[in-house]
């Protein structure tokens, strides 16, 4: 059975959501996120707030609409995020 996902791990499906967006100059759409992620607006708008803060997304405003792309710092952690959830996998942990 599973239970709910940890807020690392909602984290990290965002950032890999607006990693694979198609049109990396342009970022991934909110409605694009709140699809790929599974989250409702309110609480992605909380998360990608602090995200940007903390330096892993860069907001993108358009004449139409706000977008969000990973950033440098972003890629970095996604990365180290990606080998750490592989490496708890391998010893049955849950994060």
């Amino acid at each position: 059975m599973a239970g709910n996902r940890t807020q690392i791990k909602i984290v990290g499906e965002i950032l890999d959501t607006t990693m694979q967006e198609i049109d990396e100059q342009e970022g991934a759409t909110v409605t694009h996120i709140i699809k790929n992620a599974n989250i409702s607006h309110g609480r992605l708008s909380r998360i990608l707030s602090n995200l940007v803060s903390q330096g892993l997304l860069e907001q993108v405003n358009t004449n139409r609409s706000c977008r969000y792309k990973i950033s440098p710092s972003g890629r970095e952690f996604l990365s180290a995020y990606k080998t750490f959830r592989e490496f708890s996998d391998d010893f049955g942990l849950n994060i």
